[in-house]
C-alpha cells in the first residue's frame, strides 16, 4: 500500500462563480492534481473554501435554477428554489455541486468529508 499524503487547500469564493469554485474543488478532492493519480484510489486533498456567502451567480441562476427529488409516491416531485437554498445556507449550494461533479461510487462520501466550506 502506498503512502498517502494529503495536503489542505484554502480557496477563497470571494466574487468568484459556483461552477468555477466547484469543479477546482472536486479535482483537488479527487486528486486528480497528483502525478499518482488512479482512479480506485481515494488519494485526493482536504480543501477548505472560504467566505462562500459572497459567491456570484451569473446569469440568472438565483432565480432560474431549481434543485429536485422524489419521495417515491406518486406524484411526489419536490422542487426547490436555489434563492432558497442559498439563503438558508450559502455552503449548501456548493456542496450539491460538488456532490453531482465526484464519481457515484463508494469513494464520494468519504471524498465529501473532506471539504470544509466556511461562511
Amino acid at each position: 500500500m502506498t503512502n498517502i499524503t494529503r495536503d489542505t487547500h484554502v480557496i477563497d469564493a470571494t466574487d468568484r462563480a459556483i461552477g468555477r469554485i466547484a469543479t477546482e474543488v472536486a479535482m483537488l478532492l479527487r486528486g486528480k492534481n497528483k502525478a499518482t493519480f488512479e482512479p480506485h484510489i481515494d488519494a485526493g486533498d482536504i480543501v477548505v473554501v472560504e467566505h462562500i456567502g459572497a459567491v456570484k451567480f451569473t446569469g440568472r441562476k438565483l432565480a432560474q435554477k431549481d434543485y429536485y427529488h422524489h419521495t417515491q409516491y406518486p406524484g411526489g416531485i419536490r422542487r426547490t428554489p436555489m434563492k432558497l437554498v442559498f439563503e438558508k445556507d450559502p455552503a449548501e449550494v456548493l456542496r450539491r455541486a460538488v456532490y453531482g461533479m465526484l464519481p457515484k461510487n463508494k469513494l464520494r462520501d468519504t471524498m465529501m468529508k473532506r471539504l470544509t466550506i466556511k461562511v
